[in-house]
């Protein structure tokens, strides 16, 4: 996997005075899954829209499996797949007609539509459901559907963005085990998501990026060893906690879920002595305290700032 099918230079995008993504780079590695990191608004959309030739950028450009996409897009588009958030197939046409429909789209030759819109099916474990309306799909079914779609060309990049929101935890855990079975076959998956634990369990590699900026590519495991000497410090309360924005105190990096918070610090002892008069101030009893090994999630924080509960809430309040 060392041979780079995607390089990023400088790639900017404004949309009026406003800077979406800053001026960005990084590269993919042929035939493994690139994870695209961060909370809603921070440039995840709009980057891959600018790699598929779905918007011009301001500034800077891309190669992708070996083409500009200033120049070249007709040639790339022949090369990539793309799952939107939102699915682009047709409620009103069933299963195989939407893929065949797709089939026609990027020429695939007459004579291979068919046996490849059966060989789609069949991988996806769709076949029994080819004359089912999309509309009458669950939402699990449907992204499946979307996926088989942007594979009908065989491209050897596959653009996910945020494959997996609002799917029930089965359908979810169904779509990232199809995407392992794609990095078997050796295409490449370049994923967005906002959540840690799914760039945690998939991705090869991590960009993390925020407010249009990259802050860190690295793969998880060396991201969770750069916080590896922050101890994690858990405390979990008998209720949950007031917001902590008024609160004077220097806690560290803190995570709070409900009646559960994680605390990056570099000194547990005054940190755990702060948070016993938090808990007094509140009326509040300590039940457990911990010390944790640092994960993705206390990385990502460490990194950026931004805490994932946030991040969750954001795009629920999105969608």
């Amino acid at each position: 996997m060392g041979e780079r099918v995607i390089e990023v230079s400088g790639l900017t995008k404004y949309y009026g005075e406003l800077l979406a993504v800053d001026h960005i780079s990084f590269g993919v590695r042929r035939g493994e899954i690139f994870g695209f990191l961060g909370p809603n608004g921070a440039g995840k959309t709009t980057t891959i829209r600018m790699l598929v030739g779905l918007t011009r950028p301001s500034e800077g450009t891309a190669i992708i499996d070996g083409y500009d996409i200033r120049e070249e897009i007709v040639e790339i588009k022949r090369r990539v797949g793309v799952v939107p958030e939102t699915s682009n197939l047709y409620d009103e046409l069933t299963v195989w007609e939407n893929l065949l429909y797709m089939a026609r789209l990027y020429r695939v030759p007459r004579a291979e539509r068919g046996e490849r819109v059966r060989e789609l099916l069949e991988t996806f474990d769709l076949w029994k459901r080819r004359d089912t309306k999309f509309r009458r799909l669950s939402k699990g079914l449907k992204r499946r559907a979307t996926v088989a779609a942007a594979l009908v060309h065989r491209p050897s990049i596959l653009f996910l963005d945020e494959p997996t929101t609002g799917l029930d935890v089965v359908s979810a855990g169904a779509l990232r085990g199809l995407m392992r079975r794609l990095r078997e076959m050796g295409v490449t998956v370049f994923l967005t998501t906002h959540y840690i634990e799914e760039a945690d369990q998939l991705c090869d590699r991590v960009a993390v990026i925020v407010k249009g900026k990259i802050v860190a590519v690295d793969t998880p495991e060396n991201m969770k060893s750069a916080v590896q000497g922050t101890p994690v410090l858990e405390v979990v309360f008998d209720s949950p906690l007031p917001s902590l924005e008024t609160e004077k105190m220097d806690l560290g990096t803190i995570v709070v879920e409900g009646n559960r918070v994680k605390i990056l610090t570099e000194d547990p002892s005054s940190t755990l002595e702060a948070v016993i008069k938090l808990a007094r101030r509140h009326g509040l009893r300590i039940e457990l305290v911990n010390t944790l090994r640092p994960s993705l999630e206390d990385a990502f924080v460490k990194l950026t700032g931004v805490s994932p509960e946030l991040m969750r809430v954001e795009k629920e309040r999105g969608r």
